[in-house]
């Protein structure tokens, strides 16, 4: 059996966060040696850093981290990706809409092989919007990943620690924790877990924060725009060589030229937001190079509360 450490991002979920660790607290010892769970608070501001301040307290293998503000779900888990402690990492949203009892699947497929397993959920709870954002989001990661199991792709999931070597000096703010997953492993899979709707609160996601988080995966690690802007300017460059032969034809077979200005403004017009279109992507990818150039960090950590130095490891199984 190998060691597991559990990573939760934490916004606004004060409610929940007991309810959260008490059930983790069941399944956990029956799974691993030694566990730890990596409570990362993203700028919460409802009592959530309080609330984990109060849980490690009392769980000597809860450890809580407090970012500088709010930074985004993935930048959150990065952080806690890096201070994870074991031999696999598990992430989990903090709604309990992914089960805790759902680990031993990930973990089971896991030890068949994989580096990287997903718990692909049997059926979401979530509006239309949200499920259709969630689509258009996977679109961009299959394109971003370069492989099918985007299609699975889930906020729970498992994979192993040595994975994120591949990715320990990334420092871009535009994160995807599965597109970084891609770049130390191929060998992916998933398995269908149950996915249970949110008891308290409501989810943080919005259709502009998931279509902007699809738009930063295309541009900040695929070349999927700039070929679809190469491929519109290709594609208006030919229509408009036909429509000067088609002048040119008539002029020569007819003695005149056709008339139709305001079919010639529109053609210009179309003309120009074609390549207003390709500047606007290529001034997409040259924001996020600024980005980078400028090293702006991905998050900033404020505090931590259970440090392993301050908890003996004997006390690891404590609940």
């Amino acid at each position: 059996m190998q060691s597991v450490s559990v990573v939760i991002p934490v916004y606004n979920s004060a409610r929940i966060l007991l309810d959260l660790v008490e059930r983790l607290a069941s399944v956990l010892p029956q799974l691993a040696p030694r566990y730890e769970l990596v409570l990362v608070d993203d700028g919460s501001s409802d009592g959530s850093g309080a609330a984990i301040e109060a849980i490690v307290g009392k769980k000597a293998w809860v450890r809580g981290v407090r970012l500088m503000r709010n930074y985004g779900q993935h930048n959150a888990l990065l952080c806690g990706v890096r201070l994870a402690e074991h031999e696999v990492i598990v992430t989990m949203d903090d709604d309990l809409q992914h089960p805790p009892e759902e680990i031993p699947k990930l973990l089971n497929r896991l030890a068949e092989g994989f580096d990287v397993v997903y718990g692909t959920p049997d059926k979401e709870q979530h509006g239309l919007w949200r499920d259709l954002a969630s689509r258009v989001t996977k679109l961009a990661l299959q394109n971003a990943m370069g492989a099918d199991i985007a299609r699975s792709v889930s906020a729970f999931r498992a994979f192993r620690t040595e994975v994120r070597d591949s990715f320990s000096g990334y420092r871009s703010p535009f994160v995807s924790l599965d597109v970084l997953l891609t770049w130390g492993t191929s060998r992916f899979s998933a398995v269908e877990v149950r996915h249970d709707p949110r008891l308290k609160g409501e989810s943080s996601y919005t259709l502009r924060q998931l279509s902007t988080h699809a738009l930063n995966m295309m541009t900040g690690f695929s070349t999927l725009p700039l070929q679809l802007a190469s491929l519109t300017g290709f594609a208006f460059t030919a229509f408009g060589l036909a429509m000067l032969l088609f002048v040119i034809g008539r002029y020569f077979l007819e003695g005149g030229t056709p008339p139709g200005f305001p079919f010639l403004v529109s053609l210009i017009a179309i003309l120009g937001g074609a390549q207003l279109f390709a500047l606007g992507v290529i001034g997409e990818y040259l924001a996020r190079m600024h980005f980078r150039t400028l090293e702006k960090p991905p998050y900033v950590i404020r505090d931590t509360v259970g440090s392993p130095r301050e908890r003996p490891a004997a006390m690891s199984h404590e609940r």
